[in-house]
């Protein structure tokens, strides 16, 4: 009996040795697999980070080729004269972008002449958004009466460098030492519903304050519109 007892006891310890490494490897794959996450994180490269949070104010905006409606490839570049851009993120069917589309016609008549025309740029996904298909922009543009590049983001890459995240959203671009340089993101004016109804037009007011070599009072509004469909 007491050989018994002493095989008997030694298998439980050893029973509970076993347990207790089983735990302790267990443990060291959870702190790896934290580890692993961690270090995901920390590979992020600075491009990744720039556009999953978008542009700020001051950011540099890259340059773009986007087609157009009327087929052609128009990109930033095509423009050496300006003195910036009025990019505006919009689309066919949005309410808020439709009340829009006069004050983007005006826009580009009110400041093109003064360096700044006005680029707009249809990011939504057609499979999510049927009526903002290219062939439907192509009809918008002549409807609405563009006097300005309406470009079609296929492949949704721009917005989500911009971090644009409604229709309509607004980045003003000026150009310093041949680069485009972020100067206000936001919303054109202070009632996207009711274009009678403005007070304060912030767009406007910015890149007026530009061409009169004024430090932009307002640089940042929040872009009131529907959501960019993915």
């Amino acid at each position: 009996m007491k050989t018994m007892s002493k095989y008997l006891t030694i298998a439980m310890l050893a029973f509970l040795l076993i347990g207790l490494s089983s735990c302790k490897n267990e443990n060291k794959t959870q702190e790896e697999i934290t580890t692993d996450k961690k270090d995901e994180v920390a590979m992020a490269t600075p491009a990744e980070v720039e556009t999953a949070k978008g542009y700020s104010i001051d950011d540099e905006a890259t340059d773009f080729k986007l087609k157009d409606v009327d087929g052609d490839m128009v990109s930033l570049s095509d423009y050496p004269d300006a003195k910036g851009f009025i990019v505006i993120f919009t689309c066919n069917t949005c309410p808020f972008a439709v009340a829009s589309e006069e004050r983007m016609v005006a826009l580009d008549q009110e400041f093109k002449g003064k360096g700044y025309p006005v680029i707009a740029i249809n990011p939504n996904n057609p499979e999510v958004q049927p009526d903002d298909t290219y062939e439907l922009m192509q009809e918008k543009a002549k409807e609405a009466g563009f006097t300005f590049p309406y470009l079609y983001d296929e492949s949704q890459t721009i917005y989500a460098k911009y971090g644009a995240t409604k229709t309509p959203h607004v980045y003003l671009l000026n150009k310093e030492n041949d680069k485009n340089i972020v100067k206000y993101i936001g919303a054109i004016d202070d009632n996207v519903r009711n274009a009678d109804a403005v007070k304060d037009r912030f767009l406007a007011n910015a890149i007026n304050e530009l061409l009169a070599g004024k430090e932009i009072t307002v640089k940042e509004t929040k872009a009131i519109g529907c959501t960019v469909k993915q």
